[in-house]
């Protein structure tokens, strides 16, 4: 067995937190040992989430790119509803010029006067009248049946 290969022991070691510098002696093989962070200041320890050892930034990206989502989110959410709103224009829903003016004339302005005449039509109480436009408008719908048989 070989003699002297065990390091040298120092009892009386001294250790200092590089945070909050707190010092303190223990045994060891270094004579000073230097840390970052120590039972006496580490969030863990002390419930202090507050504190939180910020290396580069890392902590103040994180919140960044947390916000930034937390705001597309928002933004998603309030177009969705935009989209879907009973008071959103007819003239919004990239319709033809020809259809607005028909829904206009028939007093359908928004997409919640759409939906109430399709609810009513749906329980057969109301019908829509919609004027046709162009060269078919007064043909009834056996001439229009007729056109497309030919």
């Amino acid at each position: 067995m070989k003699t002297k290969i065990q390091p040298k022991y120092y009892p009386d070691a001294k250790v200092s937190c590089a945070s909050c510098g707190t010092e303190w002696t223990t045994g060891s093989t270094v004579p000073e040992i230097r840390t970052e962070v120590c039972s006496n200041c580490h969030p863990f320890y002390t419930g202090q989430q507050a504190r939180i050892l910020d290396r580069e930034g890392q902590v103040d990206r994180f919140y960044k790119r947390l916000q930034a989502r937390q705001d597309y989110v928002a933004d998603q959410k309030s177009a969705s509803q935009a989209k879907t709103s009973p008071s959103r224009p007819v003239s919004e829903l990239n319709l033809s010029t020809k259809a607005v003016a028909a829904l206009n004339r028939a007093e359908i302005v928004t997409v919640g006067d759409v939906l109430t005449k399709l609810e009513l039509k749906a329980n057969k109480a109301a019908n829509v009248p919609v004027q046709r436009e162009g060269h078919h408008a007064n043909r009834t719908g056996e001439d229009r049946m007729e056109m497309t048989r030919a």
